[in-house]
């Protein structure tokens, strides 16, 4: 996939993929065991419906977080959506804008007004200073977001919440498998929504979660996610078509059967990149507590580019052009998204922390689909362009006028 950029002569020295390394490749489990999965279920003829595959991934899932209650769902984003209005969610919910857009998509579908928070410069996550804030006599809940693998400050959020009689909720899409002091992600607040797309560290093709220790949220919720049906011809509640199919289930337990595996390759990759970055002017990789118990998915870079000489963007374009396709994780902001910025044109004000940090953050690819001579490579085309920032510089003026 080569781009424009391939008329900056510079990079005949650098090295070169010839296939995609992306972020969010899927990490792909044992295919006989899930293919011996699918023709069983294509035996038994039940796809959908809550069958016995759903059942035991939902076992699986709560017996390794430790939580009372999980229900899968289709996606997490119907899965907050269905969470979000369980739990009664209404008027104005604090949320951070940092955070992938459907976080936002779930209050505003609902005719929730998303109020955004800004984040703790040092942590990433929603700042409980700013939270505080924020509370006005409409607000009836905060949303926290576990971010890139790492949990917020749930300490923080708790205390406010309670003091404020305010609903908790955490979407953590990012941090199944992850640990806050050592008590598993899935155990705080009100609820929190799992995501298990493709993309993410333990997948199911497309599906999520709701985890909780209520047990009436609970009970909502398995109503809510097949449209209030009781029972076979009795509808109590009004709900909706939130349903994880068996297939999906089936995709889930064959993860679920490599983690440790997943985990183990993910962290090897990160203390590569640990390595590698640490040697590179002006990028910083953002660390994980290894205290914790983690699933070291998401690699995060923090390009400063007063030192490295190139802006994110620029050396994301050069990636990209190199068949490495990095992420802007989460640019440039929800606030900044339809339709919150005709609804909200002045909130960027109040988020200076996010807008800073969304103009600098790299997200790298990782997996199972990656090895360490894949992030040498890399890091020496990193290393490479902040040697000659001052020719990428000129190169990228030279394609503008160009292109004027």
């Amino acid at each position: 996939m080569k781009t424009s950029l391939d008329h900056l002569a510079i990079f005949g020295g650098a090295p070169e993929f010839t296939e995609l390394l992306h972020v969010g490749r899927p990490n792909i489990g044992n295919r006989e065991k899930l293919f011996d999965r699918f023709n069983d279920i294509l035996d038994r003829r039940w796809l959908t419906n809550h069958g016995p595959y759903v059942s035991e991934f939902e076992q699986r899932i709560a017996d390794l977080i430790g939580v009372k209650h999980c229900i899968a769902m289709c996606n997490a984003t119907i899965g907050l959506e269905i969470a979000f209005r369980a739990a009664g969610l209404k008027g104005e919910v604090i949320v951070p804008s940092m955070t992938f857009v459907a976080t936002a998509h779930a209050l505003q579908w609902q005719e929730i007004t998303p109020v955004f928070c800004d984040i703790d410069p040092d942590t990433c996550t929603i700042d409980p200073n700013r939270v505080e804030e924020l509370i006005t006599p409409r607000t009836t809940g905060i949303v926290g977001v576990h971010l890139w693998s790492r949990p917020c400050d749930i300490d923080a959020l708790e205390e406010i919440a309670e003091r404020r009689n305010l609903k908790l909720l955490f979407d953590a899409a990012h941090a199944f498998g992850c640990s806050f002091h050592g008590k598993m992600i899935g155990n705080f607040g009100d609820a929190e929504v799992l995501s298990f797309h493709a993309t993410k560290f333990l997948n199911s093709g497309e599906g999520g979660a709701v985890v909780t220790n209520d047990d009436e949220l609970a009970n909502k919720v398995r109503l809510m996610k097949n449209f209030g049906f009781e029972d076979i011809d009795k509808v109590v509640y009004i709900g909706t078509n939130g349903k994880m199919n068996e297939l999906s289930a089936a995709m889930g337990l064959t993860s679920l059967e490599s983690l440790e595996e997943i985990i183990a390759v993910n962290y090897r990759n990160y203390k590569c990149y640990e390595s590698e970055i640490k040697r590179i002017p002006g990028v910083e990789l953002k660390l994980f507590n290894e205290s914790e118990k983690c699933n070291y998915q998401y690699i995060i870079l923090d390009l400063d580019e007063t030192i490295a000489g190139v802006s994110r963007d620029q050396m994301m374009d050069i990636l990209w052009a190199e068949n490495v396709l990095t992420r802007r994780y989460f640019y440039p902001g929800c606030h900044l998204m339809e339709p919150y910025r005709s609804y909200f044109p002045h909130a960027g004000l109040l988020l200076p922390v996010t807008n800073d940090l969304s103009q600098r953050i790299l997200a790298m690819p990782t997996g199972t689909a990656i090895s360490p001579g894949d992030i040498g490579k890399i890091a020496q085309i990193m290393h490479f362009v902040i040697a000659h920032s001052a020719e990428v510089r000129e190169g990228f003026k030279s394609i503008q006028r160009t292109a004027g």
